[in-house]
């Protein structure tokens, strides 16, 4: 693999980004996990496309990052996946765990569900909305499980770890394998994964957006507005600095 196919892998993730892993995207593992997407590209449809991997990396920076929600890998079912864990684009039809996820959200804090699935409103308030594996064959999920993504994510959550009160929200097993030791100063939550198969396992009832906005404001910072309106085409990232408390 050339520089300049390293080059175009990474050239969506944000300067914010960067700086703390310019070691990693130089690693042995990073440059094979390119080779890989490179010739699955050229085989079948990838999913996200190469424009959205690092689509949660551009809408919430490093320094904004307050919480993190994080997923398995992306959906694997065509237009759904654009880089962001568990959300979809305005016009797609909503996957079950989203549908969980907000009827979660209405039993919480009483929300009424979006009629939309797009969740960039959260990531530009400072909710990492990460995949443990960035991409994924088209129709086969787990299918890129174990080609690097795992050793990458992990480093990202270890960088966010350095930042003070982050409430990290941990659905399922392998979300909270991939996040390993958390420290007392951050919010950790687990539960079941909210797909169908898990989330009347102890998701429902798990209260994690209250939780997390009374965590946030216990450590002065402001709270997550979780009522999503009509999706917005903006992709400026979100600044805390700017936002109302």
């Amino acid at each position: 693999m050339t520089d300049d196919t390293l080059s175009t892998a990474t050239m969506n993730l944000p300067t914010d980004w960067i700086a703390p892993f310019a070691d990693e995207l130089s690693k042995d593992y990073f440059r094979k996990l390119q080779e890989f997407l490179a010739s699955e590209r050229q085989q079948q449809p990838i999913f996200p496309a190469t424009e959205n991997v690092f689509r949660a990396f551009q809408l919430t920076l490093l320094k904004n990052v307050r919480v993190v929600i994080l997923g398995q890998d992306p959906y694997h079912d065509d237009a759904q996946a654009h880089g962001l864990s568990f959300s979809v684009r305005p016009g797609v039809k909503l996957p079950p765990s989203l549908r969980n996820i907000y009827k979660e959200l209405e039993s919480d804090l009483g929300i009424t569900p979006a009629n939309h699935g797009c969740l960039e409103q959260w990531a530009r308030q400072g909710v990492m909305l990460l995949n443990s594996v960035l991409t994924v064959r088209a129709h086969e999920a787990n299918s890129h499980r174990g080609k690097g993504w795992e050793e990458f994510t992990s480093r990202v959550l270890e960088v966010i770890k350095q930042r003070p009160h982050v409430a990290f929200v941990l659905w399922g097993k392998p979300a909270k394998r991939i996040a390993g030791t958390i420290d007392d100063r951050h919010l950790v939550i687990e539960s079941p994964h909210p797909s169908p198969l898990s989330a009347y396992r102890g998701f429902f009832g798990s209260r994690p957006f209250s939780r997390i906005n009374a965590f946030l404001k216990q450590n002065g910072q402001p709270e997550i507005q979780w009522e999503l309106s009509a999706a917005s085409s903006d992709s400026a990232p979100f600044d805390n600095s700017s936002s109302a408390t």
